[in-house]
Order: C-alpha cells, then sequence, then structure tokens
C-alpha cells in the first residue's frame, strides 16, 4: 500500500496526478479503461488540502494531498507535510477498531504527503446535509460505535502501558497541528488575534466581552491544559460533522490529520458541539416559520443518543475484560472490589462527560469568532437572522464552559439549548 520513490513533493495537479496514478498498478486497476480517459476534478473545500475526485471506466478514487501550507490562509502560514503521514497511521489504526467506518485505504506516499481511498458515493458531507435539514437514523449507531471503540481501545483500560506509551511516540511528532487546536480554539477567541472574524458588527459587543471575561479565560485554559497534557487515547482531532461522510444508512469519518494521543472529551463534545451547531442555525434556513421542528428535535434527540450510546458502548467494552494496565484487576477481586470498580467507572464516565460538556463549548465559541467558520452559520444569508442563530449558541457555550457543574448529564444540555432557542432577538441586541 505504501510506495516510496526517489520522487521529491511536488503538488500535483490534473496532468501530475493522472501520470502517477497511471504508475500505479492497483490503483490503475481499480480506475480501469485508459488513463486519459479518467476525469479528473479537484474537490476539496476544506481549509488544508487538495482533495481529487478520480473516475475511470471500471470505479473511481479519492485521492487527498497535503499541501506544505493551510490552503484557507495561503503560503504565509507555512504547515509540515507530516500531517499526511499522521493521517494515515490513524486512518490505518481506526481501520483496524472500527470496521467499516472509516474508507479504506489503497495507496499511500509519504513523499508526496498522497494518499488514496476509497471513493464514497453517494455519500456526502454530513454538515451539508443537515443544513438541508436532513435526518440520518444511522448515524448514532455509528458514530457511538466509532467513539467508544477508537478511544477505548487505544487508552491504558486497555493497553498495557508500554504499549500506550509507543503509541503516544508515533504520533508526537503531529505538534504543528495540535498547535493549531491549541490557538485556534484554546487561545484566539478570546483576544484580538488577527485571523479572528464574527458577524459584525452585530456581535462585536460579544466578541469585546470574551476578551473581557476572565470566568471564560481561566475555564478555557484548563480546558486547553488538559488538551496538552492528557494523552488518554487516540483522538482524531477534529471529529465534526465536516469530517463526516454520511447517507441515510452508512457513516465514515475521514480527515484524521489532526489526530494525537488526547483527551478523549475532545473528540465527543466536538461531535455535541457541531449538533448543537446545526440546531442553532436551523432557524436561519427556514423558509417559513416552524418548518424545521421535526428536524430540531432530531437533532437534539441525537445529541442526547450520541452521547448515551458512546457512554453504555465505553463501558460495555470495560466490563467485557479491560486487560489495560490502568484499573488491574486483581485489585478489585471479589464482589466487593467489582462493586467498588463498578462505582469507579461510573464516576470515570462522569468526569469524561464533564471534559465533553466543555469541549463542545469550546469547539462552538471558535467556530463563530475564531478562524474557519461552519457552513452551518455562514449560509444564512441576512446577517443579523445569522448573529442571532450564533448569539443563541454563544449563550449556550459560556454556561457550558464555565459552570460545566450545572450539566450533569446530557439532558440538562439539550434542555438549555432548549432554552436558548427560545430567547428573542431583543434579549441580543436591545
Amino acid at each position: 500500500m505504501k510506495a516510496e520513490g526517489a520522487e521529491q513533493y511536488r503538488i500535483l495537479h490534473e496532468a501530475d496526478l493522472r501520470d502517477y496514478l497511471a504508475g500505479v498498478p492497483a490503483l490503475a486497476s481499480v480506475l480501469g479503461g485508459a488513463p486519459n480517459a479518467w476525469s479528473i476534478t479537484e474537490v476539496g473545500d476544506g481549509n488544508l488540502n487538495l482533495v481529487f475526485i478520480v473516475k475511470g471506466a471500471a470505479g473511481g478514487i479519492a485521492v487527498k494531498q497535503a499541501l506544505p501550507y493551510v490552503r484557507l490562509v495561503g503560503e504565509s502560514w507555512p504547515l509540515p507535510l507530516s500531517r499526511a503521514h499522521y493521517e494515515f497511521l490513524a486512518l490505518s489504526r481506526q481501520a483496524e477498531l472500527a470496521p467499516g467506518l472509516v474508507p479504506a485505504l489503497l495507496h499511500h506516499n509519504d513523499t508526496l504527503a498522497l494518499t488514496a481511498m476509497e471513493l464514497l458515493e453517494p455519500h456526502i458531507i454530513m454538515r451539508k446535509g443537515l443544513v438541508a435539514g436532513i435526518q440520518y437514523p444511522r448515524f448514532v449507531e455509528d458514530i457511538s460505535t466509532f467513539m467508544a471503540r477508537t478511544l477505548f481501545f487505544t487508552s491504558d483500560l486497555a493497553l498495557s502501558a508500554a504499549e500506550k506509551k509507543e503509541g503516544i511516540a508515533a504520533f508526537a511528532g503531529n505538534h504543528a497541528l495540535c498547535k493549531i487546536t491549541e490557538d485556534l480554539i484554546f487561545t484566539d477567541p478570546y483576544r484580538v488575534a488577527e485571523q479572528n472574524r464574527w458577524t459584525a458588527p452585530h456581535l462585536d459587543a460579544t466578541a469585546a466581552s470574551l476578551r473581557e471575561d476572565l470566568d471564560l479565560h481561566v475555564a478555557i485554559s484548563r480546558l486547553k491544559l488538559k488538551f496538552m497534557a492528557s494523552p488518554e487515547a487516540l483522538i482524531h482531532g477534529d471529529l465534526h460533522t465536516g469530517s463526516i461522510m454520511v447517507t441515510e444508512t452508512e457513516t465514515r469519518v475521514i480527515d484524521p490529520e489532526f489526530a494525537f494521543y488526547g483527551p478523549m472529551g475532545f473528540d465527543v463534545g466536538a461531535v455535541i458541539a457541531n449538533l448543537l451547531m446545526a440546531y442553532f442555525a436551523s432557524a436561519g434556513h427556514e423558509r417559513t416559520p416552524g418548518e424545521r421542528r421535526a428536524f430540531e428535535g432530531w437533532v437534539l434527540d441525537t445529541v442526547e443518543k450520541v452521547w448515551s450510546e458512546f457512554s453504555r458502548k465505553f463501558l460495555d467494552l470495560w466490563r467485557a475484560g479491560a486487560a489495560g494496565d490502568g484499573y488491574p484487576a486483581p485489585l478489585f477481586a471479589g464482589d466487593k472490589g467489582c462493586a467498588r470498580l463498578e462505582t469507579e467507572r461510573q464516576a470515570y464516565m462522569q468526569r469524561l462527560f464533564a471534559d465533553t460538556v466543555g469541549f463542545a463549548a469550546a469547539k462552538i465559541i471558535r467556530r463563530i469568532f475564531g478562524l474557519a467558520h461552519n457552513i452551518d452559520f455562514e449560509l444564512i444569508e441576512d446577517p443579523q437572522r445569522r448573529a442571532v442563530c450564533e448569539a443563541r449558541a454563544v449563550r449556550l457555550a459560556r454556561m457550558m464552559m464555565v459552570n460545566t457543574a450545572a450539566f450533569p448529564d446530557i439532558t440538562s444540555t439539550t434542555a438549555a439549548a432548549r432554552e436558548s432557542a427560545m430567547l428573542s432577538e431583543r434579549e441580543y441586541f436591545s
């Protein structure tokens, strides 16, 4: 699957990519037909990379190539090509732990920072579907399985200390991508930063309040420290609805180039945050009042089930005979030991839920005031209407981050979301 050659890195445009793929027999076989008849379309709409859809007489593939800079910004923001290597490692591990929930890998070239994988059709980016008001009945089952298995089986609950440390070491070099997260999520929205933007002038006062809110600064700094200093498991690192491709019957998680060993709650919180943003943005996409009420109810129900199913599956894996060096079995022998360990499991999940709430809040605020916004909000054409939807989300996010203890369970979170969504425009901009 991996190809190493004497070539040097170069950005592959259509002609170069065609020649390269023709020289890889396994890929040429998947595509079929004459290379000059292949269709090649660059479809990357993300922030960092080139993504090509290549189709031939026999089939199609997706090809992703890392650029030596942040695509969203340009060459003024250089970025290591090694992120493609870490993405390949993460996808490989995720495929082992959660088979069928990531795209199949077909080829990788470290030198060119290039990965070819199965073409997902008719899947679409989940965020686009949510903007359109589409419900995905399979999503909860799939995403909760993906998170439970990838997080549990790369944690100290399932691994020996040596295995865990080897895993940490394998991803330790991905610090440039971690630095992006540390700045864009945990620092920049709370200070004057060149890359920040928001729906102005409607949210100018809110942006200013973030820069003066010391309670919020303490809360976000604690989350940042946990992100930097808690290598609990191999996390995807960017698990939002733009990194998930779906149909009504299938789910595939893509783009784990931010992967490293970090806090589990960051992944779970990212999923919940993006569902909550879809919920708050929904009102801005209405053509007639109340037309998306059923969709909005489904979103909040999905938020609740994502956590409850993830928690259930994670605990089931733990109870099934975890062999990791965390919580050694001999220390909890007998009926009393089993009962005490079960109490500790519940406490563990409560701590993980608190982390999830905090990280979800951080992700919401970052997407509204930092760099790289969500189309959930951005596609609301009327800026005043968009600002109202965003302000409602930010109100909830601040509560979640500063007063996390007020959210002891997932239903308290969705209840607060409903309350925040009911507040009128006057209550934000009077």
